[in-house]
C-alpha cells in the first residue's frame, strides 16, 4: 500500500481564448483598485492588450522584470509600487515577470494576477526564487503564490517556436521531476504523465505550425499541469543544477532546463527504472532520457552548456555548489558523479539511460562488428563496422517495427525487381536520398581547383557512339539546335589531347533514348575525343527540365512525403584522359527551371551556365532557322598526382 501526503494549493485559474477581457473583473474581486503592471521590454505588445483590458485600473508601469528575479530589480520595482499607492499586481510575461511579482507579493501581501506568455508553470506555485550576489535562493510559502492565473492562448500565439520549445521543456521538467519526488502522490502522478503527454505531441506539432491555436492551448494546458505539479511535491536535482547555473553563471533559464533535463533524468535513472518506464510510454518513445534528448534536437532545441555560455572552467565549481547542501533527490549526489553529468551536458552528448533492452542492442551491435575484425581488407572492416553500428541506432532511435523493416526489405526488393540495363532504380534511390551528391561532394573536394564534379545520374550507358567534331548527336530530334564547345585543360590551363568525353542528355519532353524503345539507336549521347588544344564541337538540342522515372518505388517514395520529380535542365559529361582523374559532372542551363529545388540535390552553383540565345550565322555555316543556342565551356580536370 502507499503512503502519501497529498496537499492542494488554492488558486483561481481561468483558462481560454479571449480571457484577458476578463482581466478587469479579476482586478476588481480581489478588492484591486490601483493596479501595478508588470512586464518587460519584449512584452510591449501584449502590455499594451492588458493595459486596454484593464480599462483605467492601472496606476504604474514596471517593465524591468529580469532572469532569475535579482533582489536590486525587485527593490526598483517596490519603490515604482509605494510611490503609486498599488494595491493590486498585474504580470503579463513568462517566469522572470511572474518570479517578480511574487517578490513584491511576500514582501507587501498584494494579491496577484498573472497573464503568462510562456508555458513556464511557476505561475501557480509557492515558490520563489531569487538571485543575490551570484547565488539563487528559493523559498516557499502561501503569501508568494498567486490569487489568479488568467491564461489566454493568445497571448502565447507570438511565441517564437525556438522559445516555444525551451518553455515547453522547462515545464515537462516539472512533470518529470514530480514523478520521482520523495513528496509523489498519485495524483499528482496523474497531472505529470497527462503534462509529459501532452507536451511530447504537442512541441512537434507546433514547430509544424506555430500559429495551431488547439496546439498552444495544450501546451498552456500542459504547463498548468505541470506547474501545479511543482507546486505540491519538491523538486529533486534537475531543478537545484538549473538554479545553481543560473543564478551562478547567469545562463538563461527554460534554455538551461532544456539542455540539463535529459542528463539529470539519465543520473536518476537507474534509481527510478519504473518511473523512467511510465515517462517513456508518455513520452512514446524507447527510453526517456535519450527520448527528451532526442525530441528537444529534433525540434531544433538546445543541447549543450557550452552553446549557452557555460565556461567549461565553471563545471567542477557547478558541480560543488549543487551538492554543497543536501536535498532529496532518487539517486545518491556525489560532486564527481555531478560533474561527469555536467560535462555530458556542456558537450551536448546524447544520454544513454540503463535500458535493458538499449544494453542487450548494444552488446548485438558489438557482437556483429566483431565478426568483421578478421576482414583482410582494413577499409572493409571499416566500412561494414560504421555501416552496422549506423543501421542498428537508427532502428533503435526509431523504435522500428516489423512493420516498419518488412515494408523497408520490400521496397529495396521492388527497387531491384524495376532495375535493368536501361534503368537503374537503386541510383535513383541514392540520388533522390541526397547520398550520390554527398559523396560527389567529399569526392570534388579532395581537387578544389578542378571543375566541380556531379552525380552520374540513373541513365548513363557504357560505350556510347564515336562521334565526329561538328556532328549532331541529336539526330535530328525537335528542339532549339545548341552548338557546344568546349575545351579540357588540366589544373595550370595546358590543353589536355586524346581525352575520351562522353556526352549524354534527354530530349525535348525530358525522356532520355534508352526510355524510348521506339528509337532506332542511340539519340542524344555520344563519345567526343579531343585535338591538340584540347577541345570538341557538336550539335545538340537545348536540354529540357524533366521529371525522374516515378513510376517505381522511388517515384511513391516522393509522393509519400510531397516532394516533386523534377530535374533542372542539363547537359551531362564525363571526361575521361590518361594520366587524369575521371571527371562526371553536368552543365545547368542558366534561368532554367528547379535549380533552386532539383530532385536529386545536384545543382553547383558553378555548374549554371549560360547556354546564349543566338541567331544568324552559325560557327561552322550550318543554316539555322530561328533562335539557336550556344554554349562554350573550359573544364579543368586534376593530374592522378593530385
Amino acid at each position: 500500500m502507499r503512503t502519501f501526503v497529498y496537499t492542494s494549493h488554492p488558486s483561481r485559474v481561468v483558462f481560454g481564448s479571449g480571457t484577458a477581457d476578463r482581466l478587469a473583473d479579476e482586478v476588481k474581486r480581489l478588492g484591486g483598485s490601483r493596479v501595478l503592471l508588470l512586464s518587460s521590454p519584449p512584452l510591449a505588445e501584449a502590455s499594451a492588450r492588458v493595459r486596454e483590458a484593464l480599462a483605467g485600473l492601472v496606476a504604474a508601469e514596471f517593465d524591468g522584470a529580469a532572469m532569475h528575479t535579482p533582489v536590486e530589480v525587485t527593490e526598483r520595482a517596490l519603490s515604482v509600487l509605494r510611490e503609486a499607492g498599488a494595491d493590486c499586481l498585474v504580470a503579463v510575461g513568462g517566469g522572470s515577470t511572474t518570479g517578480l511579482s511574487k517578490a513584491l507579493a511576500l514582501r507587501t501581501g498584494m494579491p496577484q494576477v498573472i497573464v503568462p506568455t510562456t508555458y513556464a508553470g511557476s505561475e501557480v506555485t509557492p515558490v520563489l526564487g531569487e538571485t543575490r550576489d551570484g547565488r539563487k535562493i528559493t523559498q516557499s510559502s502561501p503569501a508568494i503564490l498567486p490569487e489568479t492565473v488568467l491564461y489566454d492562448v493568445d497571448f502565447t500565439l507570438s511565441l517564437p517556436p525556438a522559445m516555444s520549445v525551451t518553455s515547453g521543456v522547462n515545464a515537462l521538467a516539472h512533470a518529470v521531476e514530480a514523478l520521482y519526488s520523495a513528496d509523489a502522490d498519485p495524483v499528482t502522478d496523474g497531472l505529470a504523465l497527462d503534462a509529459i503527454s501532452r507536451i511530447a505531441r504537442a512541441l512537434p506539432r507546433l514547430a509544424a505550425d506555430p500559429a495551431d491555436r488547439e496546439t498552444r492551448a495544450d501546451l498552456l494546458h500542459a504547463a498548468w499541469l505541470a506547474g501545479t505539479c511543482l507546486a505540491t511535491v519538491g523538486m529533486g536535482l534537475h531543478h537545484k543544477l538549473c538554479h545553481t547555473l543560473g543564478g551562478s553563471f547567469d545562463l538563461p533559464h527554460a534554455e538551461t532546463h532544456t539542455v540539463v533535463l535529459p542528463h539529470a533524468m539519465a543520473y536518476n535513472a537507474s534509481a527510478v527504472p519504473d518511473v523512467m518506464r511510465r515517462i517513456a510510454d508518455a513520452l512514446g518513445v524507447a527510453d526517456a532520457p535519450s527520448g527528451v534528448h532526442d525530441l528537444v534536437a529534433s525540434l531544433g532545441g538546445p543541447t549543450s552548456l557550452r552553446d549557452l555560455g557555460m565556461p567549461e572552467s565553471g563545471l567542477a565549481r557547478a558541480a560543488e555548489l549543487a551538492t554543497a547542501t543536501p536535498y532529496p533527490n532518487p539517486r545518491e549526489l556525489t560532486t564527481e558523479g555531478i560533474a561527469e553529468l555536467l560535462t555530458g551536458a556542456w558537450h551536448g552528448r546524447r544520454p544513454e539511460g540503463p535500458s535493458s533492452t538499449q544494453a542487450m542492442l548494444a552488446r548485438l551491435t558489438e557482437q556483429v562488428v566483431a565478426s568483421f575484425a578478421q576482414a583482410p581488407d582494413p577499409r572493409v572492416r571499416t566500412l561494414l563496422s560504421d555501416l552496422v553500428r549506423h543501421l542498428h541506432t537508427f532502428v533503435a532511435t526509431n523504435d522500428v517495427t516489423d512493420g516498419e523493416w518488412q515494408y523497408a526489405i520490400d521496397f529495396l526488393t521492388r527497387a531491384g525487381e524495376i532495375s535493368g540495363p536501361t534503368r537503374q532504380e537503386f541510383v535513383l534511390l541514392s540520388d533522390t536520398l541526397g547520398v550520390s551528391s554527398a559523396v560527389d561532394l567529399l569526392t570534388n573536394s579532395r581537387t578544389p581547383t578542378t571543375t566541380p564534379s556531379a552525380v552520374l545520374g540513373p541513365f548513363y550507358v557504357e560505350g556510347p557512339p564515336e562521334a565526329a567534331h561538328g556532328s549532331d548527336i541529336s539526330a535530328g530530334l525537335p528542339g532549339t539546335p545548341l552548338w557546344v564547345d568546349v575545351r579540357v585543360t588540366d589544373t595550370d590551363d595546358k590543353p589536355v589531347k586524346n581525352a575520351v568525353v562522353d556526352v549524354w542528355q534527354s530530349n525535348k519532353d525530358g525522356f532520355y533514348d534508352v526510355q524510348l524503345p521506339d528509337l532506332d539507336g542511340p539519340v542524344l549521347r555520344a563519345r567526343l575525343r579531343t585535338d591538340a588544344d584540347g577541345r570538341i564541337t557538336f550539335w545538340s538540342i537545348l536540354p529540357s527540365p524533366y521529371p525522374i522515372p516515378d513510376d517505381g518505388p522511388v517515384g511513391q517514395m516522393l509522393a509519400a512525403v510531397g516532394r516533386h520529380p523534377n530535374r533542372a535542365p542539363h547537359l551531362h559529361f564525363m571526361l575521361d584522359a590518361p594520366g587524369h582523374r575521371r571527371l562526371i559532372t553536368q552543365l545547368f542551363v542558366a534561368g532554367g527551371a528547379h535549380l533552386d529545388g532539383d530532385t536529386v540535390f545536384g545543382v553547383k552553383n558553378e555548374l549554371v551556365v549560360d547556354f546564349t540565345p543566338q541567331s544568324g550565322p552559325t560557327p561552322d555555316g550550318r543554316r539555322v532557322d530561328g533562335e539557336w543556342r550556344r554554349l562554350d565551356y573550359t573544364f579543368r580536370i586534376a593530374p592522378l598526382a593530385d
